[in-house]
């Protein structure tokens, strides 16, 4: 996953879903954060970073909902839907 930064409008609605994987900085825009360290250099996809497993749902939640539609996220497998609640669950990564 990763965030490309000249389209994120700094809404947080990221951190609210998933504080353990994204983070504003003092630049008021969203940066994605692996094994709590902010990937911030040299940002966009450069700075991509690996999903916890337990974060997968947030995350993908994060991409739906955010208003700059910058959160980018990539399937090392195809997700599968889950035939008693057919929400998306992501592929690990």
């Amino acid at each position: 996953m990763w965030i490309d930064q000249d389209l994120c409008t700094g809404d947080g609605i990221c951190t609210d879903h998933a504080p353990e994987v994204f983070r504003i900085l003092e630049d008021g825009i969203a940066y994605v954060v692996e094994d709590n360290v902010v990937l911030n250099d040299p940002g966009g996809s450069g700075s991509l970073a690996v999903v916890p497993p337990s974060s997968e749902k947030a995350v993908i939640d994060s991409a739906g909902e955010c208003p700059g539609e910058c959160i980018f996220i990539e399937f090392e497998e195809l997700p599968e839907l889950d035939r008693a609640n057919p929400q998306v669950t992501a592929g690990r990564r």
